[in-house]
């Protein structure tokens, strides 16, 4: 170490130089950076994290309340009706079913239990095709690219998961299934509570891990 005044050499404890008394400058010490821990990086303004349980922190989502969901709801029932008639009706009068549902024949008084077994067997079969229609629909809309059924597009909505990703078709279908949890909750309950849960969930989001927010 040497004198910056006039070359002089220095001793590593020395104050002041010996030849000519000029103090001796030493650079200010350089701060350690803080050591880096574990955890979640960052975020940046706007973008979305998860804590430790999985839920969202972000406060940039915008949740949809009941009444939208509600709306859209109800967009999606007239489609699926529409859909499940066009396909269905053919089929109706194809198997004669039509013609036979208000003269299903009698012998000797008595319902004709092969004509009753019958039709039975046709209504349930409508009701098999109508669950598979919707939920065809709704995990594969609600797992594709828009994350939403057309009723939802039109009303500017669509479902994440809790990180606010896009639903498997997987989960997109428990979602589906869960509903029939929620609809067997008295007086609507379950469908109702995404009017006032804090994220707007209803039952079904609840048990798929899902969220419906607004774009």
């Amino acid at each position: 170490m040497y004198c910056s005044k006039c070359g002089g050499s220095l001793t590593a404890d020395a104050a002041f130089c010996g030849g000519c008394g000029t103090p001796v400058g030493r650079p200010a010490p350089v701060a350690a950076a803080p050591p880096v821990t574990a955890g979640y990086p960052l975020a940046a303004a706007g973008s979305t994290y998860a804590d430790p349980a999985g839920l969202v922190i972000s406060r940039s989502f915008v949740y949809a309340g009941f009444w939208l969901r509600f709306f859209a709801y109800l967009i999606d029932g007239l489609i699926l009706t529409v859909a499940i008639l066009i396909l269905l009706l053919p089929f109706l009068f194809l198997t004669g079913l039509a013609a036979s549902i208000g003269t299903i024949g009698e012998i000797h008084g008595q319902p004709n239990a092969a004509q009753v077994g019958a039709f039975i067997t046709l209504i349930l079969f409508f009701v098999a095709i109508s669950i598979l229609i919707q939920w065809l629909y709704h995990a594969y809309l609600e797992s594709g690219e828009k994350q939403a059924t057309w009723g939802k597009q039109a009303l500017g909505i669509y479902v994440t998961d809790l990180m606010g990703n896009r639903l498997s078709f997987g989960r997109a279908s428990g979602r589906f299934f869960a509903k029939i949890v929620t609809g067997m909750i008295p007086l609507g309950i379950g469908y109702i509570m995404a009017g006032f849960t804090e994220r707007k969930q209803a039952l079904h989001d609840m048990i798929a891990s899902c969220l419906v927010l607004k774009r």
